[in-house]
């Protein structure tokens, strides 16, 4: 009994230690696989670095798809704002966000499990970027307060998204034939200067390229909201090169030239008009107030073209104030028109009175002939001019009176008729050429020229 006791005790104790042994076993390999140093994840420097840094092997100088298919980069524009449209200049200044998107596969990352990856500007010296500048610049600048206004963001697949706020000075040639009544076109061309279309082509984005604020105002011009998109490939002697290109209309508003220039000028047109209501002998207020409209009138013309540049054609605000100055001008020499009729009596009474004395002359003359050849008994031998034989005795008859008192009266007033009576058909015959010139003018500029200009932008 005793050895199958003993045997039990040693079985139990048997298992009893194998497993203390085996707990024992357990827990050192739990001791030693928590003394185990853990992998730490990558610092977001090492991963810039294994990126683009020094121990990736990207090299800035070379282009993606370098000696393959060339890089197609995808450009949009912001608008924020939009002014300072100079004519003297033929240029306009805007503030524009410049976008510009394209796939560099050295930068596709795993890492992270981010879509995108947003960067400090200053990581944009190591990286690739194409070489895009405006064609027709006249001056730029960027913004670097208070940090420089550039979005870097890079995205998994390598896509690379690389925005830029620029302030720029773009040329703009204009035609000025329909000032002030005129629409200007004025473009945006964003080219490549240094890789042909072999290495980079430029295009819009599909969606939406061309944006613009929504509290955008001009002081003279109304941007219309259809913006033609283009390409403008330029071929120089170095090659192809990629070139596309925005086209904004500009309508301009002519609401401040009505108020400074067409109601002004208008109003010293009539006012030259009031002279022919003033009595023609009141010269000093006639002479006057003509001279004083044509001075006002040539400064106002003046006025109008000191804005605008020395084009050899002429432009429609040119010949509403040529008309205006000929109308003021013409209403200064209808009144000299009048003053030399309303003195012409004068001269025809001089005249008259001359052809008087000449005829009484003529008749002493015949007189002192008569007495001759009655004296020596040939009067009754006297003839007059037509051949009729005349008596002597009538030779020596007085001459009939003179009523120059009564025809110089007749005559001044006759005269003076004449002159009133220009001044009456002026009165009619001013406004309504005036008329007849606005009504040709407005229609001419406003109506026929504005849809020809918007048939044909």
């Amino acid at each position: 009994m005793l050895p199958q006791v003993i045997r039990i005790l040693y079985v139990l104790s048997f298992f009893f230690f194998q497993g203390g042994f085996i707990r024992l076993g357990s827990c050192k390999e739990e001791i030693k696989s928590s003394s185990r140093p853990a992998q730490k994840p990558m610092s977001p420097s090492d991963f810039l670095d294994k990126l683009m840094g020094r121990t990736s092997g990207y090299d800035a100088r070379i282009r993606p798809n370098f000696k393959g298919p060339p890089v197609n980069v995808t450009c949009n524009i912001f608008i924020n704002s939009f002014g300072s449209i100079t004519e003297t200049t033929m240029d306009y200044r805007l503030n524009v966000f410049l976008r510009q998107q394209w796939n560099d596969p050295r930068l596709a990352y795993s890492e992270y499990p981010d879509a995108s990856l947003d960067l400090d500007p200053s990581m944009l010296d190591s990286i690739w970027k194409p070489d895009l500048f405006f064609a027709n610049e006249k001056g730029a600048n960027f913004h670097e307060v208070t940090t420089d206004n550039k979005l870097l963001r890079i995205f998994q697949n390598g896509n690379v998204l690389y925005s830029i706020r620029l302030t720029l000075i773009l040329s703009c040639p204009m035609d000025l034939k329909n000032f002030p009544m005129d629409i200007q076109t004025c473009t945006m061309q964003l080219e490549s200067f240094g890789y042909t279309m072999n290495d980079l082509i430029f295009e819009w984005l599909s969606d939406n390229p061309v944006q613009v604020a929504d509290d955008l105002t001009l002081p003279q011009f109304v941007l219309k909201e259809e913006k033609d998109l283009g390409y403008c490939t330029k071929h120089y002697n170095t090659g192809k090169f990629t070139c596309i290109e925005v086209k904004f209309h500009l309508e301009r508003q002519m609401g401040y030239y009505l108020i400074q220039m067409y109601i002004p000028s208008l109003l010293i047109v009539i006012l030259s008009w009031v002279s022919f209501w003033i009595n023609m002998d009141a010269a000093p207020a006639r002479v006057g107030l003509g001279i004083t409209t044509v001075l006002t009138m040539t400064t106002q013309s003046s006025g109008s073209r000191a804005s605008l540049p020395k084009v050899s054609y002429v432009k429609a605000i040119d010949i509403w104030m040529a008309v205006c100055l000929l109308f003021v001008f013409a209403a200064l020499l209808e009144y000299a028109a009048v003053n030399f009729v309303s003195r012409q009596h004068k001269e025809f009474i001089r005249l008259r009175k001359k052809q008087r004395r000449q005829r009484i002359e003529e008749e002493l003359v015949r007189e002192s002939r008569g007495f001759y050849f009655r004296g020596y008994g040939l009067g009754h031998c006297l003839q007059t001019k037509d051949g009729t034989a005349v008596e002597g005795s009538s030779v020596f008859a007085p001459p009939p009176p003179v009523q120059v008192l009564y025809d110089g009266e007749a005559v001044r007033k006759r005269f003076v008729d004449r002159a009133k009576r220009i001044d009456t058909i002026s009165r009619a015959v001013f406004p309504l050429s005036f008329l007849i010139f606005n009504v040709f003018y407005w229609i001419t500029y406003k109506v026929l020229r504005h849809e020809d200009i918007h048939a044909n932008p």
